[in-house]
């Protein structure tokens, strides 16, 4: 019978008439299925991994403390690859180790026993060759020499040179693979990767310590060194700001007066721009020329520099406190004193009180309305008491009020009455939770009376 156009075509009709369904043709099917199978797989899990990646450069890339950018690689290197062992060794200017950061081992025992490794074996083959050293059993390999005892037996070795502007600024190791297969190719091309890119970090964390350096350096420059004067003690100490290499405008100054009384003063320029370092000296300066000009009253002293700032057409403001001790013969030494918008100063006795002076009456900022009256404040100082002045970020903190750091300040400063004043200003400004903001501390201690 002719072959009907119209009539769909069988297996047998095509060709096939020796099988409904060859037993032949499964087997390559289901081969084929699961190769494809497989390779979304991969796809799938190579996805993952270029987003865990990206996630570990993101987070390698947030932190500006080197330590803290070598530490997330160490980390971020080992998790990428499934490595139960990790540790990045920093090389020094002659090519040695100088530092040691691990992961899944604690270091700190075999370091202080033994000190950080030498650059020998298989350490010391990523420096003389920059590039990835894979080893699939450490045992049998004849460089594999120095480890100390408690050192954790390790079979895999993976490691890849970090380097910085084509220094080569240390070595990346990973060790044993949690699910105990050998490191692959795709394990050193991620580790290749992410050491590619937080050499970006590590040098953008290096230069912004050299800059927060330098802005210390510059800071520190502007402020005054301390004369002595005697009988009165007085210290002073600067913090910058622990977040943000930023100048700031927090100052101190102390000095002696032709009329034989002492002026103390802390104060702050507002923002922390490139202006406010300059313009904290520029202030500073025109305090202590109209200090010693008139031998006034601080609110005399303060009501002309705000005259004198308006009149020059410097736009900026600044808060300070502006003291006079003087010595009485009938009341012994009595502070006087006036508040441009500063915190208030505080006054510990030799038995550990804590005295706020916070008058209610108080001025505004200099440099924001000239006009504006200034009062003054006098208060006995006690034989043996401290008076600190400060700037706000000695007690200002981002989770927590002013009122509340100041309670603490006090707390603090009357556990250290009668501790020297120097060791006293360390402590206060020393403490370990981190400066939002630049800080200024200057104490000033009344001697005990002459027998």
């Amino acid at each position: 019978m002719p072959d009907d156009p119209q009539r769909p075509k069988t297996r047998e009709t095509a060709g096939h008439a020796h099988a409904p369904f060859g037993e032949n043709d499964r087997p390559s099917g289901i081969d084929a299925f699961e190769e494809l199978s497989l390779r979304i797989r991969q796809l799938s899990l190579e996805r993952r991994r270029l987003g865990r990646l990206l996630q570990a450069v993101v987070t390698i890339s947030a932190d500006m403390d080197p330590r803290a950018v070598l530490r997330h690689l160490v980390e971020a290197g080992a998790d990428l690859t499934g490595a139960r062992y990790g540790a990045l060794g920093v090389l020094g200017e002659d090519g040695t180790f100088v530092d040691l950061i691990t992961t899944g081992v604690d270091a700190g025992p075999l370091l202080a026993e033994r000190g950080i490794p030498q650059t020998h074996g298989l350490l010391g083959r990523l420096i003389s060759r920059p590039e990835p050293l894979r080893v699939d059993d450490i045992r049998t390999d004849s460089r594999a020499v120095g480890f100390p005892p408690g050192h954790p037996v390790m079979t895999s070795l993976l490691g890849v040179p970090l380097t910085v502007r084509g220094v080569v600024y240390g070595n990346l190791y990973l060790a044993d693979k949690e699910d105990g297969t050998p490191f692959t190719d795709a394990d050193e091309t991620l580790l290749t990767a992410l050491a590619s890119a937080a050499s970006i970090s590590i040098e953008n964390a290096r230069l912004y310590e050299r800059l927060k350096r330098a802005a210390e350096q510059f800071q520190r420059r502007l402020l005054p060194v301390l004369p002595d004067l005697s009988p009165l003690r007085v210290e002073a100490r600067y913090q910058p700001a622990s977040d943000l290499p930023r100048l700031g405008g927090d100052w101190y100054d102390a000095f002696g007066l032709p009329d034989t009384t002492v002026l103390v003063v802390v104060g702050d320029v507002t923002g922390h721009d490139v202006e406010a370092a300059p313009q904290m000296g520029q202030i500073r300066n025109m305090l202590r020329v109209l200090a010693f000009d008139r031998c006034g009253p601080p609110s005399l002293i303060v009501s002309r520099l705000d005259r004198a700032l308006t009149a020059f057409g410097d736009s900026s403001a600044a808060t300070l406190l502006l003291a006079r001790i003087e010595q009485r013969p009938d009341a012994g030494h009595v502070l006087c004193w006036t508040n441009a918008g500063h915190p208030p100063p505080l006054l510990v006795t030799a038995d550990g009180t804590v005295r706020c002076l916070a008058p209610e009456a108080h001025g505004i900022p200099v440099g924001v309305d000239p006009s504006m009256p200034r009062p003054d404040h006098t208060h006995p100082l006690p034989p043996e008491s401290t008076l600190l002045l400060y700037t706000d970020g000695l007690i200002e903190r981002r989770d927590r009020g002013i009122d509340a750091g100041l309670r603490d300040l006090a707390d603090h400063a009357s556990a250290l009455a009668t501790a020297p004043l120097g060791p006293l200003c360390d402590a206060l400004i020393g403490r370990p939770d981190a400066y939002n903001d630049d800080v200024a501390l200057l104490a000033l201690r009344v001697p005990r009376p002459p027998a």
